[in-house]
């Protein structure tokens, strides 16, 4: 995919936004996240996105449930990296051993695992910033998943910094490396 600065990036603010002044947007039913200071406010998902996050978001939660390995979520369910970002992924898992970050109203802290799906208007932020953010903050593994191609990429943390664990493109079955055993497949996730 193409990575370029989408409508979005022209929405971006000028000043330098906190959690607290995320708290104290309107209630206008749009979807906002903060990156690195930056206000963010992005459309809803279109259909395709709805469709693979469910289908993705099922097959996870039927394997981690039937394992006992901790809880799923998908957005919006802010995540909180500190006071300049706050973030809702599309798809998160986090392991009992990491529940502490969950909180009442939010999570505090790194995920586990996390999954963006690509749309045209958020694909610079996915495969970029918030890229850069979840390295920065410890997610363990971070999946994106492009509709339009029908690939999937799964990186994961060694020595800090990402490195390209599997790609996989329309056919075939990925795999997760923090969830021993779990697989997916391409054709169920994208037909």
């Amino acid at each position: 995919m193409e990575i370029k600065k989408s409508s979005l990036a022209s929405q971006k603010s000028k000043r330098n936004y906190t959690y607290r002044d995320y708290l104290d947007l309107p209630d206008d039913r749009n979807r906002y996240e903060i990156l690195e200071g930056e206000l963010i406010m992005g459309p809803a998902p279109i259909t395709i996105h709805q469709r693979i996050s469910r289908k993705i978001e099922i097959q996870l939660a039927y394997f981690v449930e039937k394992h006992n390995l901790g809880e799923i979520f998908d957005a919006p369910f802010d995540v909180i990296f500190g006071e300049t970002n706050v973030i809702q992924p599309d798809l998160l898992f986090i392991s009992n051993e990491n529940k502490k970050i969950l909180t009442e109203k939010n999570i505090q802290g790194a995920p586990d695992l996390i999954i963006e799906i690509l749309s045209p208007a958020t694909a610079y932020y996915d495969l970029i910033e918030k890229k850069e953010i979840y390295e920065k903050f410890g997610v363990q593994e971070y999946w994106i998943v492009d509709p339009k191609r029908q690939w999937i990429e799964i990186y994961t943390l060694t020595d800090r910094k990402y490195q390209l664990f599997q790609r996989q493109e329309i056919k075939g079955k990925i795999h997760s490396k923090i969830l021993a055993g779990f697989e997916l497949s391409l054709e169920n996730i994208f037909k």
